[in-house]
């Protein structure tokens, strides 16, 4: 299968192009390319390439589709409020949702909506969980403020926050996931707290190393960390006391980040994500 899609969501893609088709991503001056990732798939100059389906993921790439080629709209993120229609709403297309709580949210009218939750390639158990302080990943946590709980990172002192744009600490972010997950794993606990936001790729990434993670139960959050990972709460307070016992037993810290590993590969293993992409793929092109 040939498959065009534009690189968005660069750790998304990451995982999707692990698959066993022929990927085709544009470049300038339609899109960004490769951008240096190391994916097996192949940049092209233009849209109009001979591709058996189409994943767009923007509403401008609609129109640079050639006409008849099958296509599904991936959705990424989260409505701004639960009444918000999407702009695809009452399409005849299928739209895919990478969570449960998108679906739940957005507002698609007679839109078919799929759900296909979010896969990721299993960076191997690497925590050590040797630096005795808390870490997050948080791209551009300036601009975004209160929907990424910047605001709350104080409470969780010591952190050290990772991530596109977030001053001295930044520059590891999903274009060096190796070095970001080298980072994070000597890191004694994960905490995530978006308010409203997607489910966060780099909170399964950090399950999948072995950390602990402490989570505001918001969005998907609630569904992808059961409680014997860490602790997941509304309750920012309790989230700091958290991590404090965590921060301050590394065995605790660690018999947490094994059960986040198993309950990760699990629910957000690469296999799952890859064939139920598959089935979805090959029903559009019928």
């Amino acid at each position: 299968m040939r498959i065009l899609l534009w690189h968005v969501h660069g750790s998304w893609t990451h995982s999707f192009v692990q698959g066993r088709h022929e990927y085709l991503v544009p470049g300038p001056p339609l899109g960004i390319g490769l951008a240096g990732r190391p994916w097996r798939a192949t940049e092209v100059s233009s849209s109009d390439v001979d591709a058996d389906v189409v994943v767009v993921q923007r509403l401008e790439e609609l129109s640079q589709i050639p006409a008849g080629v099958p296509r599904v709209y991936l959705e990424h993120n989260t409505p701004g409020a639960p009444a918000q229609q999407h702009p695809l709403a009452d399409w005849d297309g299928t739209l895919v949702h990478v969570t449960h709580f998108n679906d739940l949210m957005w507002d698609c009218g007679s839109t078919r909506t799929v759900v296909v939750e979010h896969g990721v390639v299993d960076p191997g158990p690497l925590y050590t969980g040797e630096l005795p302080r808390a870490a997050a990943v948080i791209n551009d946590p300036v601009r975004r403020g209160r929907i990424v709980g910047t605001d709350l990172l104080p409470r969780f002192a010591p952190i050290d926050v990772f991530g596109m744009n977030t001053g001295e600490i930044g520059g590891l972010g999903d274009h060096d996931l190796p070095a970001l997950h080298a980072e994070l794993a000597r890191r004694r606990v994960y905490v995530h707290t978006p308010r409203w936001t997607s489910l966060g790729l780099s909170l399964l990434e950090a399950m999948h190393i072995g950390m602990p993670v402490v989570a505001l139960a918001s969005t998907e959050a609630i569904r992808a960390v059961p409680p014997e990972t860490g602790a997941i709460s509304t309750d920012v307070d309790e989230l700091a006391r958290a991590t404090r016992e965590l921060v301050a037993d590394p065995a605790l810290a660690a018999g947490r980040g094994r059960r986040a590993r198993e309950f990760a590969l699990a629910h957000y293993g690469l296999d799952a994500f890859l064939r139920n992409w598959d089935v979805l793929l090959e029903e559009v092109i019928g």
